[in-house]
């Protein structure tokens, strides 16, 4: 019994998967919500930012995979851990990650 959301991010992440050439795994730990929202808006028009839930994301690949033995995402699955995201683009991937990294923040000043 897997919710209508569950199946909606599923058949999503499929559709991201084969209509895009390129994915970028990102680990977001330490990364406010605020920031992820200005890199979504500044990739907007050249890729596609999707989060989600571990477990669901390796149920979809563990599906997928099973009736596409030959994809070349097969190595996806074994990345799936901690806090992270992929972005899918069409576009120049090294363009795509600058675009990520100039929203990095330095670290806050520690106390002591």
């Amino acid at each position: 019994p897997v919710s209508d959301r569950k199946r909606a991010y599923g058949k999503r992440l499929i559709e991201l998967m084969e209509t895009h050439r390129a994915i970028l795994l990102v680990s977001v730990d330490n990364v406010g919500s605020k920031q992820i929202q200005d890199v979504r808006l500044a990739l907007r028009d050249d890729a596609t930012v999707l989060m989600g839930k571990n477990t669901t994301i390796r149920r979809v690949f563990r599906d997928y995979f099973a009736r596409n033995p030959d994809s070349p995402h097969r190595g996806l699955a074994d990345m799936v851990n901690g806090n992270m995201g992929f972005v899918f683009t069409n576009g120049d991937v090294a363009k795509v990650r600058e675009t990520i990294l100039s929203f990095k923040v330095p670290a806050p000043a520690r106390t002591g």
